[in-house]
């Protein structure tokens, strides 16, 4: 679903697609350095952000073939096709340049995937005219002028080839693979490429000129000039996919795909500065943190001197994507810990598309347009200032769109339309992330949360054996990972005592964050959301550092970053085997910039102690959980005898404002439901609250009938989805400041139609 924002003075806004970013690199006033902020009461409730919109876009069918020799006699057949094929595959385009008359240059990688299956596949560069469909009409066609084919006709390769005994040495697939392109302003090529890695130097017509400069330390394992026993520091097929070029041609910046296989930060990707005219390495490089692990850099352009755009994406595609985005990033700008700052200028999993641009044509082609493929390998900044978008199809593997068909060769043309929103006043949480829509707690779950208007993600906080907080609901991990499947950790199962109860499990204080690693997510409720089933064994477990790294890059659909409301699980608990979870906290907050009294965190907990702890020891506001029945089991340590329904009567409340700003009630103590399950009268505790200068946050809003009171169920179906839409408006109607919602999208267009009709 998607979320409108639609006061009557503001025009007509897909928020769904809003969050994108403020783009910075992309606007050509000097106001465009502006981050977007929080209104102070003081300023316009308005919100300036940019809007990804969708304006053109052009295909080239999956099944194209180029005139040439047969080619994929040995690539791995997929959805239906099966090589050779007559003629040259098109496997998409791993890089394009903007040649400013309505062509680009269009680069394939190297085929098939690897050596062993590319050698029937030429390198060549495409010169293609796109068609594109807009609002206006057009047809949606790529369409191929001519083409360059790479070789090595001067005899500069002092390897073996595959075509080694013909005239022209036309290169292949098995010889490079060949992922990232620039032009020289003298018109010619300079080509990243993986199995060296290496930067390859080609005349207009594609011969290579020199010998390909080696990256300086770094081999891949099919570089050929690696030597017996010699240690491989480029992961396989890790190289050079992404190359830049400064304004003025003379360097390059090539960057290095994966994490050297001998770097201890996983999440690291080493960017690199080569000068065209020495011929060699500067020496200069610079280190980008991924989101997470796993994901890798597509490609890189330059925008102006210092500041590259920058493809991050994961190897997930369709419903399984998670991080398909562009980061502007300035070379003269890092971090505390020597990473260079990165921004975000487009999420490309939510695109506006008001004009409806290619409709029908497959999964992420509706109002939200998305680029959910595997390889998002292509971004350009055309001359207007708009971005140029595509992928590599890995023909015929991947089938993002339409699953069972090969996804065509696809470009869009991206607008970042300048808007004005008006943010809620009500609070959306999604809590951990959609769980109703992915596994809770994976990145997946937080992205989808954002995709669908959360203005704030909720990780639950537990630790590892060596101290690294990660986020899952219980800090038993049995019902909620693959660990059972594990028969290196199945003496770890084990029966612990946790605030006075006995569970049986695995837990996370017994792994190490390597450990914890080799595991994934799976959905916590299976019969309750069977459709979640489908994302079991893809996800890493997040660390909290990832969540916020998430957060903190990401921009809310009211043009707002997105906030973290981190729970602390079982503090008590940890304290006592000395895995205190508040430092660790705290030092995440600040090593990411948000350990301050304006940054969009709120830190929970539904013991006391440990949140009277944590107002001494950060600035960032504090909520109180209170559940309808028990007490804080710190109280219980404690010997004291009062329950959660005293901490909501007035003296309760006052007391708790004394440490924190405000209260995330289980909704039942605000509207109790009557003995016959329907919502009763709303108790005194929202009103209260507001006295003692309380916010109220409210949990949990879930869309299936058992979760539902009864005259909000659909049918007797426990599983069906009732009307949740009028369990929050009811809610909201009572004064509630904020939701708790595995259902974010409900959830958003709720609270709009609530607070902009009402």
């Amino acid at each position: 679903m998607s979320r409108f924002r639609t006061r009557p003075r503001l025009p007509r806004l897909l928020a769904a697609a809003a969050a994108a970013a403020t783009a910075v690199a992309l606007l050509p006033t000097t106001a465009a350095s502006a981050q977007p902020a929080v209104p102070q009461a003081s300023q316009s409730p308005f919100v300036q952000t940019h809007v990804p919109t969708l304006v053109a876009r052009a295909t080239l069918s999956a099944d194209h073939l180029e005139p040439g020799p047969a080619s994929g006699a040995l690539a791995s057949p997929g959805n239906g096709r099966t090589g050779p094929w007559d003629g040259q595959v098109i496997p998409g385009f791993s890089a394009a340049i903007d040649n400013g008359d309505g062509t680009f240059w269009a680069q394939p990688d190297n085929g098939f995937g690897s050596k062993g299956n590319s050698a029937d596949f030429l390198l060549r560069n495409y010169l293609v005219r796109p068609d594109w469909q807009t609002a206006a009409g057009g047809t949606g066609e790529i369409r191929i002028e001519r083409f360059v084919s790479y070789n090595d006709r001067n005899h500069v390769l002092d390897f073996p080839i595959v075509n080694d005994g013909t005239a022209d040495r036309l290169l292949t697939g098995a010889d490079f693979d060949i992922e990232s392109v620039v032009k020289a302003k003298d018109g010619t090529f300079w080509v990243g490429e993986e199995f060296g890695p290496f930067l390859l130097h080609f005349d207009a017509d594609g011969t290579l000129l020199q010998k390909p400069f080696s990256l300086d330390g770094a081999k891949s394992p099919q570089n050929p000039y690696l030597q017996p026993g010699e240690t491989p520091r480029v992961r396989a097929s890790r190289g050079f996919e992404a190359l830049a070029a400064s304004v003025n041609g003379r360097y390059l910046y090539p960057v290095v795909e994966g994490s050297f296989a001998d770097d201890p930060d996983l999440r690291r990707r080493e960017i690199r500065e080569f000068d065209t005219r020495a011929g060699a390495y500067t020496g200069r490089s610079w280190s980008y943190q991924t989101d997470q692990e796993p994901n890798v850099i597509g490609d890189a352009f330059t925008v102006r001197n210092d500041v590259l755009l920058l493809v991050e994406r994961d190897d997930f595609e369709g419903e399984q994507a998670v991080t398909k985005r562009v980061y502007q990033v300035d070379l003269r700008r890092t971090d505390a810990d020597g990473y260079l700052q990165k921004t975000l200028v487009l999420d490309a999993l939510r695109i506006a598309n008001p004009d409806g641009i290619g409709a029908g044509d497959g999964y992420g082609t509706g109002e939200i347009y998305s680029l959910p493929v595997q390889s998002f390998e292509t971004v350009v900044q055309l001359k207007d200032g708009r971005l140029l978008i595509g992928n590599d199809n890995n023909y015929p593997g991947n089938d993002a769109r339409i699953p069972g068909t090969p996804d065509d060769t696809e470009m869009a043309i991206i607008d970042l339309t300048k808007t004005k929103i008006e943010p809620s006043p009500v609070t959306l949480i999604g809590h951990r992330g959609a769980s109703g829509h992915r596994p809770e707690h994976t990145l997946a779950s937080y992205e989808t949360a954002i995709v669908q208007c959360a203005d704030y993600i909720e990780p639950d906080v537990v630790s590892t054996k060596d101290g690294v907080l990660v986020a899952r609901h219980e800090n038993e991990i049995g019902g909620t990972t693959d660990v059972a499947a594990h028969p290196e950790f199945a003496a770890r199962r084990t029966t612990k005592t946790i605030d006075g109860a006995a569970i049986t499990g695995w837990f996370t204080e017994d792994f190490t964050l390597a450990e914890l690693r080799t595991l994934r997510a799976k959905e916590r409720l299976p019969q309750t959301r069977p459709a979640n089933t489908a994302f079991d064994g893809l996800y890493v477990i997040p660390t909290l550092d990832e969540v916020l790294d998430l957060a903190r890059h990401s921009v809310s659909c009211d043009g707002r970053p997105v906030g973290v409301y981190p729970e602390t699980k079982h503090p008590s608990y940890f304290d006592s085997i000395g895995l205190s979870l508040e430092e660790p906290l705290v030092a995440a907050l600040r090593a990411n910039g948000l350990d301050r009294a304006d940054a969009p965190v709120i830190v929970q907990s539904f013991e006391t102690a440990n949140l009277r702890e944590l107002d001494g020891l950060t600035d960032v506001a504090l909520a109180q959980l209170v559940n309808s029945s028990g007490r804080p089991y710190d109280f219980t340590l404690a010997g004291d005898p009062r329950t959660y329904k005293d901490l909501v009567t007035p003296a309760g409340l006052a007391d708790i404002a004394s440490y924190a700003d405000g209260v995330g009630v289980e909704k039942s103590a605000l509207i109790p439901r009557t003995a016959d399950g329907r919502l009763g009268a709303p108790t005194s505790v929202i009103a209260d609250a507001h006295a003692a200068g309380l916010t109220v946050h409210g949990w949990t809003f879930r869309a299936e009938n058992q979760f539902l009171p009864v005259e909000f169920r659909s049918s007797a179906d426990p599983n069906a989805y009732g009307d949740l839409a009028g369990e929050v408006a009811a809610f909201i109607g009572a004064g509630m400041d904020g939701v708790f919602s595995d259902h974010p999208d409900i959830a958003a267009i709720t609270i709009d139609t609530v607070t902009l009709t009402g």
